[in-house]
């Protein structure tokens, strides 16, 4: 299969190294200079270094060569076309592929566009249009664990039932499993809101409030997550699969969690910017809290760990003061 992957990040770059040992496999970015020296040393040393590039992956920063790789093949029987770039980079990357043939759209990305609010999904419908088949492969997934060959599942999103099958045909087999789902809501919805969980976790345990309160931060952050979801129009069911409770344990507890670096650094006393400088790479959860609780409040949705994780993230509260409001909080049923 010819399998293009737009955005050569650390999560597209292991999928790329992982899909290259079976398909034909062309991973594109759009900085030239970074994308001629990881072709060069066949080793992407600015966002994943140290994991070879396969021989036989294409690394290019040519566009036009990225999309004939496979919208020659408008039908889409033997191509795929993979977006890996964040959400941010989403509506820039469907408005270069607006008017091209190609085949059909999955995309890697989780969180909401901050100025619309829109997950994913929507922005894609919203740039290119309903007739192109489309969907989100999504679930707990560190890239650099992928790209070691290690075991991982994930789930693709989508009503297309062709576009499914073609999805689990190129990406499952090896040390990777593909389920299948169409509540593309609710994988989104999932994929996007744990990364805030992450960073309440990570602010816990960096104030050292023990293994009780994270799991009870975790517990409480699935409940909020579905909610959401539920409010959104997701299934109830999905938010206990591979893109809800598999995503939010890995992304609050594994110690290669974007997010939950930057709750251990703002309970160190670090800044937001100095945090997420040293980053070096993207936290969606950042990006996406203030959408989420845009979203919450306006659905009616209680999400008080979102808020209280907004109120370190933006508005200069302590650290501790997220603990002082979770305990705060007035006695209810757990299903509520």
């Amino acid at each position: 299969m010819n399998i293009t992957i737009l955005g050569a990040g650390a999560w597209g770059t292991a999928l790329a190294i992982a899909l290259a040992q079976r398909h034909n496999v062309l991973l594109w970015g759009r900085n030239p200079t970074v994308i001629a020296a990881a072709a060069a040393q066949r080793d992407n040393t600015t966002y994943l270094p140290g994991f070879p590039l396969p021989a036989n992956l294409i690394v290019t920063a040519d566009f036009a060569q990225a999309i004939a790789h496979v919208g020659f093949d408008v039908a889409g029987e033997n191509s795929l076309l993979i977006v890996a770039s964040s959400v941010a980079g989403m509506r820039s990357l469907c408005e270069q592929l607006r008017g091209l043939a190609i085949p059909n759209i999955v995309w890697l990305c989780k969180g909401f566009e901050e100025n619309t609010r829109l997950l994913p999904h929507q922005i894609v419908r919203q740039v290119l249009g309903d007739a192109i088949p489309a969907g989100a492969l999504s679930g707990p997934s560190f890239a650099q664990e992928v790209a070691r060959g290690l075991p991982c599942a994930l789930a693709i999103a989508t009503s297309d039932l062709a576009l499914s099958e073609r999805v689990v045909a190129a990406v499952h087999g090896c040390n990777i499993r593909v389920y299948s789902t169409d509540d593309m809501i609710g994988v989104e919805v999932g994929g996007a809101v744990k990364n805030i969980m992450a960073i309440a976790t990570g602010l816990a345990d960096g104030l050292h409030l023990g293994l009780n309160a994270r799991a009870a931060l975790i517990t409480r952050g699935l409940a909020e997550i579905t909610r959401l979801g539920l409010a959104l129009g997701g299934r109830s069911e999905t938010f206990m699969g591979l893109s809800g409770v598999g995503d939010l344990i890995l992304t609050c507890t594994g110690d290669l969690s974007r997010n939950r670096k930057v709750g251990l650094a703002l309970a160190q006393g670090k800044s937001l910017n100095d945090v997420v400088a040293e980053l070096g790479h993207v936290a969606e959860g950042v990006r996406c809290a203030a959408a989420v609780l845009t979203l919450a409040q306006r659905l009616g949705v209680d999400m008080p760990i979102t808020t209280a994780v907004a109120g370190v993230l933006f508005d200069g509260d302590a650290p501790g003061t997220m603990v002082d409001l979770m305990l705060a909080r007035t006695p209810r049923e757990e299903s509520a």
